[in-house]
């Protein structure tokens, strides 16, 4: 067929080769098949989800991108999700995926992946990018001749099929059944939703915990894009005695899985257990809704005190590793204490201190170079 009779998507499609066989990329938000393919997936997350890509793109102009085996026309059988990151202060790369705790590689034939890690070199020269970072569940297999870097983050889930009971008394007996029964005696309630009301009050405590740990927020309008783009697959639910809210949890889900992506608190009101009634709530809404699993996500392996506090709701302790991909001699690929995050220190010593508009703005201006 002539270049002239070729269909609109084949005339964008890059082809690599690789070996025998070639990698297409693909648009997601214009060909449907992404959508199949991660309606069908078993590993298919959250944060494959077009809602969570349209988030990204809506509030840090992350364009998504993907890579697959299957050629225009043919269903989709395999696919990695990434997005492009042009930034002047931390260069141009490919990410799987921004601000997610884990993106799996939607593979099982073992030679997609093969043909995956066989073109990522081009991968890198088409895409002019300085590398490419994978955040799958699982540890990778195979081999590749281009510069390749590990990091490694703790990851914690919690099976929810038990009952409620059994859950509960699976909890540590101090740290969380103590505090939850505390909560209820102090007569802490709970409000849920996504309403701009809502994400306010919740905007005003995550402020807090962020100036607290000396870090700069992400953007307010990140969590009114997630709220909107995600629909009822999110929810908001802030802890609050008479007028004075205390805690709140961001949470999402998809298929049989609860993922609880943030939380904040106010430290004045620890002592009501706000953030153990919201989980426990937040579990209790799970189990009457069918799901089976709580992600609670990944902890930097040096943060002992999150780890701890994961620990104790007896959920299993595992490890997330990222890989990034460059051609030799690309230094920034490299993982490191002069990495990643060395924009977040720079960050903490300028705006600890600032007014609240001020450190709001931080975040708001460093963010879109961090994904």
């Amino acid at each position: 067929m002539s270049p002239k009779r070729l269909s609109e998507f084949q005339r964008l499609a890059l082809v690599i080769g690789a070996d025998d066989r070639v990698l297409h990329r693909i648009e997601p938000f214009e060909d449907r098949r992404w959508a199949a393919l991660v309606a069908q997936h078993p590993q298919a997350s959250i944060f494959h989800t077009a809602g969570w890509l349209e988030a990204l793109r809506r509030t840090y102009g992350y364009e998504p991108i993907a890579y697959s085996t299957s050629p225009p026309g043919a269903g989709l059988r395999s696919g990695i999700i990434f997005c492009r990151v042009a930034s002047w202060l931390s260069g141009r790369r490919l990410v799987s995926l921004p601000f997610s705790d884990h993106c799996a590689p939607l593979m099982e034939d073992p030679a997609d992946w093969s043909t995956f890690v066989s073109g990522l070199d081009q991968v890198l020269r088409r895409e002019k990018v300085h590398y490419v970072e994978l955040r799958p569940r699982d540890a990778l297999e195979g081999t590749s001749r281009l510069l390749h870097s590990n990091r490694s983050y703790c990851f914690h889930q919690l099976d929810l099929r038990p009952d409620l009971d059994a859950l509960f008394g699976s909890f540590h007996k101090d740290s969380l059944q103590r505090k939850i029964r505390r909560a209820e005696r102090e007569g802490l309630a709970c409000e849920e939703g996504r309403s701009d009301l809502l994400l306010n009050r919740f905007w005003r405590l995550f402020l807090l915990t962020r100036r607290r740990h000396q870090a700069p927020p992400p953007p307010k309008q990140w969590f009114r894009n997630v709220l909107d783009c995600l629909g009822e697959a999110s929810t908001l639910r802030v802890a609050f005695k008479g007028t004075q809210d205390v805690a709140a949890v961001l949470t999402l889900r998809y298929r049989d899985t609860l993922v609880y992506k943030y939380g904040c608190s106010d430290s004045q009101f620890h002592n009501l257990g706000g953030m153990p009634f919201l989980l426990w709530r937040s579990i209790q809404a799970g189990k009457r809704d069918g799901l089976s699993v709580l992600d609670l996500g990944r902890t930097d392996c040096d943060n002992d005190g999150l780890i701890t506090f994961k620990d104790r709701w007896g959920a299993v302790r595992s490890v997330l590793t990222y890989s990034r991909f460059t051609a030799a001699g690309a230094a920034k690929a490299i993982y490191g204490p002069a990495s990643s995050d060395w924009k977040m220190k720079i960050a903490k010593g300028v705006v600890a201190h600032s007014p609240d508009r001020l450190f709001s703005l931080a975040g708001s201006l460093l963010y879109k170079h961090m994904g």
